[in-house]
C-alpha cells in the first residue's frame, strides 16, 4: 500500500485511509454505491463523473480489471473510454486478483488513469453520515490536515459536467431502417450495444447538438444518462422542446429522463443521497409488475410538475420517487433507472425493443 491519504468532507469529518491509487489532490461530491460487483462498469460510467464514489461492499478489486478490446467500434467490459470517478474510497482492497479475464490489478488501473483511491476507510459510518445528511463536497488529500481552514468545498453541480463527457463529433453506428439521433450526455456503451441488435442505425452526437441547424437524417431520438444537473443544459432543453413539438418518438434515461421532463415542462429536484447501485425495486405502474434495477442518479422528476398529458410509469419501491414517465397519446417515454445495466440486472432491457418498435409503428416504419 501507499502512504496515508486522507477524506474530508465538508462537515469537517476526516477519515484515513491507505493509498491505492494516484496520491494528488481533488475535489468532488461524496457519494456511495451499494452494488456489490461491477467496478469496472461503474468506475467507466460517465454519470459519476466529478464523484468521489464509496463502495459499501467491503471487498474491491478481487476479479482484477479485464483487458481493453474492442468489438462493433466499442469497447468491451467497460462502458466509456476511461475511469470517469474523480475519486475511490473502499474498506478493504484485494491485492491478489483472481479471474480468467483479468489482465491488471485494480490498484495499476486507477495509477495508470491517475485517479486518487482510499482503502482501509470505516465505509459503514461514512455511508450512514451521507444517508442521514446526504451527500456533500468533499476533499482527497495526501498531506495530514493539521485544520480545515485552509479548503474549500466546490459544488460541481453548479458546472454543465455533461460538457465535460459527451462526445465531440458525430459518430454513426450500425446500417439499419430505423435511425435514431442519439444524444450522448455522457452515455454508457452498452446502450448502443443493445440497439444495435434492433435493425437500427445509431448516430450519436454531443449534448448541445442542433437538429434544426444540422442536416441530419433521423426517425426518432434517444437522450442518454449522464452527470449532474439537467438544468445546466440550456441548449439541450430547447431542441428537445422542439423535437417533442414536432412528434418524433424519443425515449430518455437517467439524465435524459430529467432532461425531457424539463422540455416536457416539469421540473426537477435534487435526491438526499441518490440512487446508486444495481438492487434498486421499481414497480411499473401500467402493468403492476416490479423489476430489481441498477441506477446511478441524484436528481428525480417532480411529479406534479408534469403537464397533464404526462403519466407516470414507474416508481422507487425504496422510497416512492418517480422512475419513469410517458406521454399518453405520442411515443414519448423515459425511465430514471438503467435498463441496459451493465453492471447489473437486465430484467427491464426490453425498454430498448420496446422503443424501437413503437418507433416503427408510429412511424409506419416496417
Amino acid at each position: 500500500m501507499g502512504k496515508k491519504g486522507y477524506l474530508i468532507l465538508e462537515n469537517g469529518q476526516i477519515f484515513e485511509g491507505d493509498s491505492l491509487g494516484s496520491e494528488r489532490y481533488i475535489e468532488g461530491e461524496a457519494v456511495f454505491s451499494t452494488g456489490m460487483t461491477g467496478y469496472p462498469e461503474s468506475f467507466t460510467d460517465p454519470s459519476y463523473y466529478g464523484q468521489i464514489l464509496t463502495m459499501t461492499y467491503p471487498l474491491i478489486g478481487n476479479y482484477g480489471v479485464p483487458a481493453r478490446r474492442k468489438k462493433l467500434q466499442l469497447l468491451a467490459h467497460f462502458e466509456s473510454e476511461k475511469i470517469q470517478i474523480r475519486g475511490l474510497v473502499m474498506s478493504s482492497y484485494v491485492q491478489n486478483a483472481s479471474h480468467w479475464q483479468s489482465s491488471e490489478s485494480l490498484s495499476s488501473w486507477l495509477k495508470k488513469e491517475n485517479i486518487p483511491a482510499l482503502s482501509g476507510i470505516d465505509t459503514r459510518t461514512l455511508t450512514k453520515i451521507l444517508r442521514e445528511k446526504g451527500v456533500m463536497n468533499a476533499i482527497m488529500t495526501f498531506e495530514k490536515p493539521r485544520n480545515l481552514s485552509g479548503f474549500t468545498f466546490y459544488d460541481i453541480n453548479r458546472d454543465n459536467l455533461v460538457s465535460y463527457v459527451s462526445t465531440k463529433e458525430k459518430t454513426v453506428y450500425g446500417n439499419g431502417k430505423l435511425k435514431i439521433l442519439f444524444y450522448d450526455c455522457g452515455l454508457k456503451l452498452n446502450q448502443i450495444r443493445i440497439f444495435l441488435r434492433y435493425d437500427t442505425t445509431i448516430i450519436r452526437v454531443p449534448w448541445n447538438f442542433d437538429p434544426l441547424k444540422e442536416e441530419t437524417d433521423f426517425d426518432a431520438v434517444f437522450v442518454s444518462n449522464g452527470p449532474g444537473d439537467a438544468r445546466t443544459m440550456p441548449e439541450t432543453i430547447r431542441s428537445l422542446k422542439e423535437i417533442l413539438k414536432r412528434k418524433i418518438p424519443t425515449f430518455g434515461i437517467c439524465l435524459g429522463q430529467q432532461l425531457l421532463a424539463l422540455a416536457a415542462g416539469g421540473d426537477i429536484y435534487k435526491l438526499k443521497y441518490g440512487h446508486r447501485g444495481q438492487n434498486q425495486p421499481v414497480k411499473d405502474i401500467v402493468s403492476g409488475k416490479c423489476y430489481i434495477t441498477s441506477h446511478n442518479h441524484g436528481y428525480s422528476v417532480v411529479e406534479r410538475s408534469l403537464p397533464s398529458d404526462w403519466n407516470i410509469w414507474f416508481i422507487n419501491l425504496n422510497d416512492n420517487t418517480n422512475e419513469g414517465i410517458r406521454h399518453e397519446k405520442f411515443p414519448f417515454f423515459a425511465v430514471q433507472f438503467h435498463p441496459e445495466a451493465n453492471p447489473g440486472p437486465t430484467d427491464t432491457e426490453w425498454l430498448f425493443h420496446y422503443f424501437v418498435n413503437e418507433a416503427k409503428r408510429w412511424l409506419k416504419i416496417t
